[in-house]
């Protein structure tokens, strides 16, 4: 009888009954947190948020190497085309979430026709996707149809479940808890199938991958899909949630770079790696804007600051050093 290969060992590994039980209580917890402290319950729903929006950056940039410097794309277009929507037609945004994402795919899709099929990587690719968001950050900022530069305001209809408007913040809580929780369990599956390992092979040797038969355009093209519908879904909460939206904050580079520096710091190409970064950076984010509210580009002083200092010291991010932490416990 054969032995299994390595390939087929990876796909069935899965997670200790333990690690579920842990998994379980930290959501039974997670889900009385805005009960418990309600006064923390803005900062926990936008490191939800973020940490959505880095996984799915995570999944183009970190999984299979291509880095967007322009995701803000995928989540001006979601917040921008369910509000729209809203506005324009009277749709609900639980539909308008659906067309958003629909939106989001077909734009990286396209993007992704343009770029991969004539091979654009690395450098290249992350400046065709700043052209893009730039192109559409120009567009809605002279465009007086979709609101130009002062933005959209979102009237508030009161406590109206079937518009995704609530009187509290709880609602938009479990929303962005089970859309974290989603992701994260939607890429821990996928580490375990064989497109997963594709993604992998892709951003480790591209022209090996395409010699040992993986269709690399396919690969990434599927990538690029996932990113941008999950991007563009995250885009409509956020307007829902802040009942606001502008150019700047929505297709605006510093948006990509919120969204690119937290897998990078947490740790790309990992599970929880955009969570962790997450919840590192999303407080300090907030603390810092609050200290310096005079000073508004002092938080990406310190975004670059702690860029350079894991660059430097930790090449894998924060759950590389986690993992050597644990490699050294259990060798010991």
């Amino acid at each position: 009888m054969s032995q299994p290969t390595l390939a087929t060992s990876y796909l069935k590994r899965g997670l200790s009954r333990q690690t579920w039980i842990i998994t379980g209580i930290i959501l039974v917890l997670l889900h009385l947190l805005p009960w418990a402290i309600p006064q923390i319950v803005h900062i926990v729903i936008m490191i939800y948020l973020f940490a959505t929006m880095g996984q799915a950056w995570n999944v183009l940039g970190g999984y299979t190497g291509q880095f967007s410097f322009g995701h803000s794309l995928f989540f001006g277009l979601g917040a921008y085309v369910s509000t729209l929507l809203y506005l324009k037609l009277g749709i609900t945004p639980w539909i308008g979430i659906l067309i958003s994402s629909l939106s989001g795919i077909a734009l990286g899709l396209f993007i992704g026709a343009l770029s991969f099929r004539y091979g654009l990587k690395g450098p290249f690719f992350a400046l065709i996707m700043l052209a893009f968001a730039e192109i559409f950050h120009m567009i809605t900022m002279g465009w007086n149809a979709v609101g130009g530069s002062p933005g959209l305001l979102i009237p508030l209809k009161g406590n109206a479940p079937h518009l995704m408007q609530f009187t509290s913040k709880q609602p938009f809580y479990y929303m962005a808890l089970w859309m974290m929780v989603g992701s994260l369990y939607l890429v821990w599956r996928l580490e375990k199938t064989r497109t997963g390992l594709y993604f992998l092979s892709v951003r480790e040797d591209h022209d090996a991958a395409e010699a040992l038969g993986v269709d690399t355009f396919k690969v990434q093209m599927i990538a690029m899909a996932i990113s941008a519908g999950l991007t563009a879904m995250i885009g409509t909460i956020y307007a829902q949630y802040l009942l606001f939206i502008d150019p700047d904050s929505t297709f605006g580079i510093l948006n990509s770079v919120e969204i690119m520096v937290r897998p990078i710091i947490g740790g790309p190409g990992t599970v929880l790696g955009p969570l962790l970064g997450s919840v590192v950076l999303t407080p300090l984010a907030e603390i810092t804007r609050l200290a310096f509210q005079s000073y508004s580009g002092v938080y990406l002083m310190w975004y670059g600051m702690i860029l350079v200092i894991v660059i430097m010291f930790l090449p894998h991010g924060l759950m590389g050093m986690i993992r050597q932490i644990i490699d050294k416990y259990r060798k010991g």
